[in-house]
């Protein structure tokens, strides 16, 4: 048994339309776009009437998903973002080109740019920003 590669990434927002203007911005591509209900949405998520929106994205010569899901039922209206140290995924790390360019490109659009751009010795800049819904973004520029 192995594992071939990471399939895609499940992240639940309130705005998808607005969760998906982001990441198109920020260069990733819609994949694909369907609504889910039923049984089976019952059974994988453990909830009761569910329905969702969902859009998958990724960037162009990549097999991995990030999908941004929109819960129509039951209600996510009551949810609190989480602190910085809770337990569990805080952000989503994004290997780029010109980090530069992207953080100028973010700016003009508002995206909050919480750390400016810092060198990891001499291999990596680094930079995070906060997307739509509280997401935290790295992203990453292998230097050369």
């Amino acid at each position: 048994m192995k594992i071939k590669r990471i399939d895609h990434i499940g992240v639940i927002v309130h705005d998808l339309p607005a969760a998906k203007e982001f990441f198109r911005d920020f260069g990733l591509e819609v994949k694909g776009e369907w609504e889910m209900e039923g049984d089976l949405m019952g059974y994988a998520t453990g909830l009761d009437d569910v329905k969702v929106a969902c859009v998958g994205m990724g960037a162009a010569d990549s097999q991995t998903w990030l999908e941004l899901i929109k819960f129509y039922s039951p209600s996510a209206e009551d949810i609190q973002q989480p602190l910085a140290n809770t337990l569990g995924i805080r952000h989503i790390a994004f290997a780029v080109e010109d980090i530069e360019a992207l953080i100028f490109k973010l700016k003009t659009k508002g995206t909050y740019i919480f750390s400016e751009i810092q060198q990891y010795e001499e291999s990596y800049k680094l930079c995070y920003v906060r997307g739509p819904e509280g997401i935290i973004l790295e992203l990453a520029e292998e230097m050369k």
